[in-house]
């Protein structure tokens, strides 16, 4: 029997039933995960997407949204002075704000941690954060009252101004016409007649009311009485109004007050040779005048209205006032940022500069910031969105007068939209370029945040 070689076939690969099962099992997963997903991106395109899609077409049609115009809304923007004052505006805010936060909160950040109660300033500092935009807004409203009664910002100015220049006792105050004192140019009041030594003048005023006199002032008729010497002239300066009626003008009556702490000067030739100022009679006197006529002059001084303060919602700084209250409320924010990526600062290369003779300044500008770069770009990029999007504060500091002096995009685009212009294909425009100027900088903090994951 011849042995014959009989080559076995190999059996075929069973089927393994785990390949197959899997491939089940995750489609079952992907299925499950889109439930979970479904509502959010519901949610997500009916608050976003649609909302997105729905400007885009909106912004084709007129006002009315029935007829068809193309691109003209979007060329209508740049045509319109309000709409490229918005641009400027919103430019502004952009390099402004973020800059001036970001430089705050790196400058608090690093000096909180030298303090010893560091949480408690954080808190104080970050406190502003838990107040709405709203409620900041009616806060720096009144902060920036122009009414130095009611604005604190202008009632620490004027009492500056007020410790360091003075004001006038009599603002309102000003001579009966035709009773010997002539008005001129600046403000300040003559005699109409020269006077000589050894004579008198009296000068009255009226447009004061009793009410507001100083406390010290003394009735004027016995200054009025007094004879002046040989070499010098006297005289009262007096209200020239009697309460409850009666009394002749230009005379000196004997109910009528006298005016305390009015600066008189004599003048000859166009020049001040004395100066004084009335007792609490409105008594005065100048004394070693030479022989000749003198004019007697109650300088402007006496009359200027009284310091207001700044207009700080006015149109030249209505943008860097609402800008401040900003500041308030976002400082807080940038420091707490930038303070958590200090902490995670490797300790060893500050203590390594240190140890080499650096001082504390080129430690920051050489370390701290360098390291803190990425932190600070975040911070300042976050901002920028922030910012672009500013619209309560601007709403509610400035006023109706200077409302197109300090709008921006969000503002004109609602103005536009709902606040009277009723043009909301102008307004779908405004806010598509809004959308536009705001994603690249979105689109950058999300790439910068996926590099830093990985």
């Amino acid at each position: 029997m011849t042995a014959t070689m009989v080559k076995e076939a190999s059996p075929p690969a069973p089927v393994h039933p785990d390949g197959a099962r899997g491939r089940r099992l995750r489609r079952r997963g992907r299925v499950i995960a889109l439930l979970f997903v479904f509502p959010a991106l519901l949610l997500l395109g009916a608050l976003v997407v649609y909302p997105v899609l729905f400007s885009v077409g909106r912004s084709l049609f007129d006002a009315s949204g029935n007829e068809f115009v193309g691109g003209e809304n979007y060329a209508e923007m740049f045509r319109d002075p309000t709409t490229l004052t918005a641009i400027r505006n919103t430019a502004i805010w952009v390099v402004v704000a973020p800059t001036l936060l970001t430089g705050l909160g790196l400058i608090l950040a690093v000096l909180v941690e030298k303090v010893r109660w560091a949480t408690a300033f954080k808190l104080l500092l970050f406190m502003p954060m838990a107040v709405s935009f709203l409620a900041a807004g009616i806060i720096f409203r009144l902060a920036y009252d122009e009414d130095p009664d009611k604005g604190v910002l202008n009632a620490a100015v004027v009492s500056v101004h007020d410790a360091f220049e003075g004001t006038s006792s009599y603002p309102t105050a000003r001579a009966r016409d035709g009773e010997g004192l002539t008005k001129q140019a600046d403000g300040s009041y003559v005699t109409g007649a020269d006077v000589s030594p050894g004579g008198t003048a009296a000068l009255g005023l009226v447009g004061v009311a009793p009410k507001d006199l100083p406390g010290d002032a003394r009735p004027a008729a016995a200054a009025a009485a007094g004879k002046a010497g040989s070499d010098e002239v006297r005289g009262v300066v007096y209200l020239d109004f009697t309460p409850g009626g009666g009394g002749k003008p230009g005379v000196v009556d004997r109910e009528e007050s006298g005016l305390p702490g009015v600066t008189v000067e004599a003048v000859r030739d166009g020049k001040t040779v004395a100066g004084t100022t009335t007792a609490a009679d409105g008594s005065f006197r100048f004394t070693g005048l030479d022989s000749g006529s003198y004019a007697v002059k109650l300088p402007s001084s006496n009359f200027a209205a009284p310091y207001d303060g700044i207009s700080w919602l006015g149109p030249a700084l209505v943008t860097p006032a609402i800008i401040g209250a900003y500041l308030w409320i976002w400082t807080g924010f940038a420091m707490v940022l930038i303070g958590a990526g200090l902490a995670a600062l490797p300790r060893d290369a500050l203590e390594a500069a240190r140890m080499d003779g650096a001082n504390e300044w080129q430690i920051f500008r050489r370390i701290t910031v360098p390291l803190l770069a990425p932190v600070l770009t975040v911070v300042f990029v976050t901002l920028v969105i922030n910012v672009m999007k500013v619209f309560d504060l601007v709403y509610i500091i400035a006023p109706g007068p200077v409302q197109e002096d300090a709008t921006v995009l969000a503002t004109q685009m609602w103005l536009v939209s709902f606040g009277g212009g009723n043009n909301q294909g102008l307004g779908s425009a405004l806010g598509v370029l809004l959308l536009l100027l705001v994603i690249p900088a979105m689109v950058f903090n999300v790439r910068r945040f996926r590099r830093s994951q990985r």
